[in-house]
């Protein structure tokens, strides 16, 4: 039986799907491939790109304008890429090769305890960049409840996951909730300060005696009230565990639906807390970014039942 010889330009040829080339000279991703797979049309080629199954260094790349140098490894799977799952609960809002922005739903674990195994944002997230590229990653950079929505990021390498990690009270910018509260608040805005510590329960709470916990202040102000509920705008200083929930049980407004810090109330059947804003300077390029999630609509049902109370 006779043996293919082995193309000079391909690094591994005895992957039948998966051709390699090495860059020569400066060029253009989408030029360099219309050369090396000159029995395809431009379309065809972009088509390659849009599907991630071109890589650069083991990258997947889908700008076709992406400049080459020379000694990078182009790869290119003849097979399309594995089709991922739909994600449950959470909607992708940016990725780039550094970071992925998310949406998440209320109810969705951002990632397990070692006793839980259940669906996660950071399992199916795993999931996600690895039908691309099987050596792919990603990294918690922060946390949401369980029952909190909203947007978070999560890092696509241990590096970037550190950089966040070690600068985020700098990098950090915006970091705003909204949340739906027990009782009309008499004062319309104010901030909380106290010391956070957690029982043998694993329940969090305020000392107000200094440096006894870890220091948590938060900002708020109302966006609207009644006589039964507050809606409140609310940022963080701090991002310590639960201290959003802790700060208005201590103001005698605990969370809609927050049971564990004091709520007497299920008006909408879910934690009344969302995380609106975060805004960052990314931390590859040095750019301000920012991404807004719309206030879930049932945070706002409580005062169309009764907007003669409303203000």
């Amino acid at each position: 039986m006779r043996k293919n010889k082995p193309n000079p330009n391909h690094s591994k040829p005895n992957r039948p799907n998966i051709s390699q080339f090495t860059v020569k000279e400066p060029t253009e991703l989408l030029l360099f491939l219309l050369h090396k797979l000159s029995n395809l049309g431009r379309n065809s080629v972009k088509a390659l790109l849009a599907r991630g199954q071109v890589s650069v260094n083991d990258r997947v790349v889908t700008e076709y304008n992406r400049p080459l140098e020379p000694g990078q490894t182009v790869t290119i799977r003849k097979d399309r890429a594995v089709e991922e799952p739909q994600f449950v609960g959470l909607t992708i809002l940016h990725e780039d090769e550094d970071i992925i922005v998310i949406q998440k739903q209320a109810g969705l674990l951002s990632i397990a305890s070692p006793q839980e195994t259940e669906m996660t944002a950071y399992r199916q997230l795993m999931a996600h960049v690895r039908a691309k590229d099987p050596g792919s990653r990603i990294f918690v950079v922060h946390r949401l409840d369980r029952d909190t929505s909203g947007v978070m990021m999560f890092a696509k390498s241990e590096r970037v996951q550190q950089l966040l990690q070690n600068s985020w009270q700098d990098t950090v910018k915006e970091r705003i909730y909204v949340a739906l509260v027990e009782g009309k608040i008499k004062k319309p805005e104010g901030t909380i300060s106290s010391w956070l510590k957690e029982s043998s329960t694993l329940k969090m709470y305020s000392s107000h005696r200094p440096n006894d916990g870890q220091h948590a202040v938060t900002h708020y102000k109302t966006i609207q009230a009644a006589s039964s509920f507050s809606l409140l705008e609310v940022q963080l200083e701090t991002g310590r565990k639960n201290q959003i929930r802790v700060h208005m049980q201590d103001i005698g407004h605990p969370i809609v639906g927050d049971k564990k810090y004091g709520s007497k109330s299920n008006a909408i059947k879910r934690l009344g807390l969302h995380a609106r804003v975060l805004a960052f300077i990314h931390p590859a390029t040095g750019q301000l970014m920012r991404f807004e999630s719309d206030i879930p609509k049932s945070f706002l049902s409580p005062f169309r039942q009764s907007p003669s109370e409303s203000k």
